[in-house]
């Protein structure tokens, strides 16, 4: 329903589109810019924020400790930790920039009413790199809408929008449902920050095929991808593989959408992956886990029936962060195989040739120690021991995705770029929506965070001054 507070035929300086951490990080920013801000939440107030409900960290550079940082993470180790989790497939320009920007974000987002807490014991590892946010996701969405509030930004809910006005690279207006009614709404920029298309199955079906029905979406029904095709579709260049994504194994008994992140599971250090074969698929021990938790997802994906079993035994039973939904439990592997359908024998011998190839270390889950296997195929490279303490435990994981990175292209502005290679008049982007450019694949954690705070307050700012003018 129509918030009959917000006059809709007045044209407005800055249109938001999203209204998520991104959304209202430009919304803030164009306020206090002196531009008159309405924003446009296609989901209804309680659903409000899009993926950011459901976050609770951000990746910023610092040169110092802080109160709730234990040491420095540099300009450069950030750099470092994006070139190896993309694969080099980044933006070295946008994502050196948004890397410089993040050092001043930790600050600004005090200043708009968000509070840290130290950060969270378990398998993370992030004490150092990321930020917490107290009170997590929600909390922090709560402290941006009521500073936006305060600073006079017009909010509608349920506000989807439904076509783009947009002429050779000018917006123009936005249509959108209200009441029953489409309205028109003029605005002299734009500032999509609409989130991807990752809960449009159909969309991820022309890309993964069939496999796409068995994907969980880890965040919010809502983004569904709608401004994105609009915006591709009226000539925006579009940046990013589209079957990338920011996608981790979560629990197979997750609801279809919006599990959040409490459906996660940061065990696979501690124990093996098998798939429906009962067979090892890769290197459980590869790198530090914030740096490879977002790799599992397509690793699960990949599978037959898209569906995995991670397994350990009861010497690591509380040696993660705690779960959702509890581990399966069984007194011998055989029986532990049967409870998922699993091939008794083949579990056994996979297991058996594991423990076989473990040798002897000194076990740290927060180095790369060297606890590993020698001539197993795939190899755990660290954090290797025997599965040998009964009980036996194991959860069934899926392929969660939190958010696409087919996406639009934007500059060191935030403002769009079209096809022809030109930047848009006055149409600027923040947060998933624009991922693509800096995550040509992986995730490290808090990134997509750090990628909404600073491209949305670029956004906002940029759009403001370009009102302005």
């Amino acid at each position: 329903m129509a918030d009959l507070s917000v006059d809709l035929s007045r044209k407005f300086d800055v249109l938001v589109i999203g209204g998520g951490n991104a959304a209202l990080c430009a919304a803030i920013s164009a306020r206090r810019a002196g531009a008159s801000v309405l924003v446009l939440e296609g989901a209804p107030k309680f659903y409000r924020g899009g993926n950011t409900r459901h976050t609770r960290n951000m990746r910023c550079a610092h040169d110092a400790a802080t109160d709730i940082l234990t040491g420095p993470y540099t300009e450069q180790e950030f750099w470092e930790d994006l070139q190896r989790v993309t694969d080099g497939e980044t933006d070295e320009e946008l994502a050196r920039h948004m890397i410089a920007e993040s050092k001043d974000i930790l600050g600004w987002i005090v200043e708009q009413g968000v509070r840290w807490q130290p950060s969270l014991g378990g398998t993370l590892s992030l004490g150092r790199t990321n930020s917490f946010f107290l009170g997590g996701g929600r909390a922090m969405l709560n402290a941006l809408y009521l500073t936006a509030e305060k600073l006079g930004v017009d909010i509608l809910y349920d506000a989807e929008v439904l076509g783009l006005d947009i002429d050779n690279g000018m917006f123009l207006s936005a249509t959108l449902k209200q009441n029953g009614a489409d309205v028109t709404v003029r605005a002299a920029t734009l500032v999509a920050a609409a989130g991807g298309f990752e809960a449009n199955i159909e969309w991820l079906k022309q890309y993964w095929g069939d496999a796409a029905d068995n994907f969980l979406i880890r965040g919010t029904p809502y983004n569904r991808g709608s401004i994105l095709k609009m915006l591709l579709d009226r000539g925006v260049q579009d940046v990013g593989d589209p079957t990338q994504c920011h996608a981790v194994a979560i629990d197979a008994r997750a609801p279809k959408f919006d599990g959040g992140i409490i459906t996660r599971h940061d065990s696979v250090v501690f124990g093996i992956v098998v798939n429906k074969h009962a067979a090892r698929f890769y290197d459980e021990g590869e790198d530090i886990w914030p740096k490879r938790y977002a790799i599992w997802g397509r690793l699960v994906a990949a599978q037959p029936d898209q569906i995995a079993y991670i397994m350990f035994d009861a010497s690591v039973r509380n040696s993660f962060m705690p779960t959702l939904f509890p581990p399966i439990e069984a007194p011998t592997i055989a029986e532990l195989a049967g409870k998922f359908e699993l091939d008794p024998a083949a579990l056994e011998k996979t297991v058996a040739e594991f423990n076989a190839a473990v040798r002897p270390g000194t076990f740290d889950h927060t180095i790369l120690d060297d606890c590993r296997t020698e001539g197993l195929t795939p190899p755990k490279t660290h954090w290797a021991r025997k599965i040998e303490t009964p009980p036996y435990y194991a959860y069934p994981v899926r392929p969660g995705i939190t958010f696409t990175y087919l996406g639009t292209r934007v500059n060191r502005q935030a403002r769009m770029l079209m096809k022809d290679g030109r930047p848009a008049a006055n149409m600027f982007a923040a947060g998933e929506i624009m991922a693509g450019n800096v995550l040509g694949k992986g995730y490290a954690a808090g990134i997509g965070m750090t990628i909404g705070s600073v491209f949305g307050r670029i956004a906002g700012r940029e759009a403001a001054q370009n009102a302005r003018n």
